[in-house]
C-alpha cells in the first residue's frame, strides 16, 4: 500500500508540474502595455494616433493583437487590429488614422489587448488638442 500511495503522489506531482509549466509558457508573454501614444489633428476634423505597444510576443498563440482608443469614461471610440505577432520588433509603433473624437472629449485612453490576457496592461492617457 505504501508503494502504491508513493507512485500515485509522484504521478500527481508530475502531472501538476507539467500543467504548471504549460500554463507558465502561455503566460510568459504577460499583458500588452501601451508605452507611448501621440495624437495629432489630421486637418479634416479627424485625428491620427500613433501608439507604441510593448509585449513579449511568443508567436501566433500569444501576441498583442489590438489597441483601443477610449473616452475617459470607457466608451470605445476605435479599435486598431494588429494582424500578426511582432516577436522581433519590440516595442513597436502602429498608427490609426481617421479617428473621430466627439466634441467635449478632452482626454482619451489608449490600451492594448493580447490574445491570451485580453486587456490589463499599462494604459496611456492623451490630451486631445483642439
Amino acid at each position: 500500500m505504501m508503494v502504491r500511495t508513493s507512485v500515485v503522489r509522484s504521478l500527481a506531482w508530475g502531472a501538476g508540474a507539467l500543467l504548471a509549466l504549460t500554463f507558465a509558457g502561455q503566460l510568459r508573454a504577460g499583458e500588452a502595455d501601451v508605452v507611448e501614444a501621440r495624437l495629432s489633428p489630421a486637418g479634416d476634423g479627424a485625428y491620427r494616433l500613433d501608439a507604441t505597444v510593448r509585449h513579449d510576443d511568443a508567436g501566433w498563440d500569444h501576441y498583442a493583437d489590438a489597441f483601443e482608443v477610449l473616452t475617459a469614461d470607457g466608451e470605445v471610440l476605435a479599435i486598431r487590429t494588429l494582424l500578426h505577432p511582432h516577436v522581433d520588433e519590440q516595442p513597436f509603433t502602429r498608427s490609426l488614422t481617421g479617428l473621430e473624437i466627439p466634441d467635449g472629449i478632452r482626454e482619451i485612453v489608449v490600451r492594448a489587448h493580447d490574445s491570451v490576457h485580453g486587456h490589463g496592461g499599462a494604459e496611456v492617457r492623451v490630451q486631445v488638442p483642439r
